[in-house]
C-alpha cells in the first residue's frame, strides 16, 4: 500500500471560466474582467505549461482533452469525480454543480485501461445526488491511504452520512469535522476539505485555525500525530493562497515531489519551506488564472491513478 503515486490524470480545458454553477459555496472564486475565450486560453497555457513541468520531473501525466459539448468549466479539476484504488477499484462521485456531472466520462475509464491499467470494479455514489447528497471525491476526502484513515470537512459538497458510508465500503477509519473561512466577516464552511490540508507520505499540512472547534481540531492532529505525520501549519492567508491544495507525489526514479501552485510556493515561510524539504522536492507552477476563476488549485488538478497494471 502506497500514499504516493507517480502517475497522474490531468484533463486539459477547452471551455474553462468562472463557474457561476460552484460560485455559490466556493468563496475562492472570483469573477475576472476578460472574455471567456480569453479566460480559457490563458488557462490552456497556465495548464499546458504546469502539465511540461511535472513530466519533466519524471512523473507520468496522462492527459485527456476537455470536449466542447457538453458544457464543462470546471472539468480541470477531475480529482472531485474520480478516484482510484490499488484494488483496481474507480470511484465515481456525487456532484454539488449540476453542470460538474457531465464531467464524468466513461471514455475516461478506457483511456486508463489503455494506458495499461487494470479496472476490476466500479463503485458508483452518483445516484446520491437525486437526494441533493454529495461527496466530491479526493476534494471533499482526504486519503491516508497507508493508516486506512480518511479526513473529511463536512460542508454542503461533503455529506457526513455517505462519506460514513464510503469508509465503510472501503474500510477507512472516518476523521469528520467542520473547517471554515472568513467570508465577508462570517464563518462559511469551506466547500472543500483538500484546500485547507493535505497528507503526504511523512507530513501533513493543515490550516488547524479553520477548525474552529477545539475539540474535532484536536481530534484531527492526534490521527496525524499518531500515525507518525510531522504537522506543518499554515495561516488562513496562505491557505488563501492555497498553500493547502498541495499533492505529493513521485517521480519514475521515486524522487518525492510536494507540487502545489506559484501563489502557495510564494506563500510560505522560510521555516515551512525547510520542514517540507525535508521530505520532498517542492514543485510548482503558475496557476493564476486557474485559481481566481475556478477556486481551485494544483491538487484539485490532479487525478491520482493507483490501479494495479495489467
Amino acid at each position: 500500500m502506497s500514499q504516493i503515486t507517480n502517475t497522474i490524470l490531468m484533463v486539459r480545458p477547452i471551455r474553462f471560466r468562472m463557474n457561476e454553477q460552484t460560485a455559490v459555496n466556493n468563496y475562492f472564486q472570483e469573477d475576472i474582467d476578460m472574455l471567456n475565450e480569453a479566460i480559457n486560453t490563458k488557462a490552456q497555457n497556465e495548464f499546458d505549461a504546469f502539465v511540461e513541468k511535472l513530466k519533466n520531473a519524471g512523473i507520468n501525466i496522462i492527459v485527456v482533452q476537455d470536449t466542447p459539448n457538453p458544457d464543462t468549466p470546471d472539468s480541470i479539476f477531475p480529482n472531485n469525480w474520480i478516484s482510484t484504488h490499488e484494488d483496481g477499484t474507480v470511484t465515481l462521485y456525487p456532484m454539488f454543480a449540476e453542470n460538474r456531472r457531465n464531467e464524468r466520462r466513461e471514455d475516461i475509464l478506457n483511456i486508463l485501461e489503455e494506458h495499461n491499467f487494470h479496472i476490476e470494479n466500479v463503485m458508483d455514489y452518483t445516484v446520491a445526488e437525486e437526494e441533493e447528497v454529495f461527496l466530491e471525491g479526493t476534494g471533499s476526502v482526504i486519503l491516508d491511504r497507508v493508516n486506512r484513515k480518511a479526513y473529511c470537512a463536512l460542508s454542503p459538497r461533503a455529506d457526513e452520512d455517505l462519506f460514513i458510508e464510503f469508509c465503510e465500503d472501503f474500510e477507512y477509519f472516518p476523521v469528520v469535522f467542520t473547517a471554515n473561512q472568513d467570508v465577508d466577516g462570517e464563518r462559511k464552511p469551506i466547500y472543500h476539505t483538500n484546500v485547507m490540508m493535505c497528507v503526504g507520505d511523512d507530513f501533513a499540512i493543515i490550516c488547524t485555525d479553520s477548525i474552529d472547534d477545539k475539540k474535532e481540531r484536536k481530534n484531527v492532529l492526534t490521527h496525524l500525530k499518531t500515525d507518525g505525520k510531522e504537522i506543518i501549519t499554515i495561516s488562513e492567508k496562505q491557505m488563501n493562497s492555497f498553500a493547502g491544495n498541495m499533492l505529493e507525489v513521485q517521480s519514475n526514479t521515486g524522487e518525492k515531489f510536494l507540487v502545489m501552485s506559484q501563489s502557495a510556493r510564494q506563500s510560505l515561510t522560510p521555516g515551512q519551506i525547510n520542514s517540507i524539504e525535508k521530505y520532498a522536492t517542492i514543485l510548482s507552477g503558475d496557476l493564476t488564472t486557474i485559481e481566481t476563476c475556478g477556486g481551485g488549485s494544483a491538487r484539485c488538478m490532479m487525478a491520482e491513478i493507483f490501479l494495479p497494471k495489467k
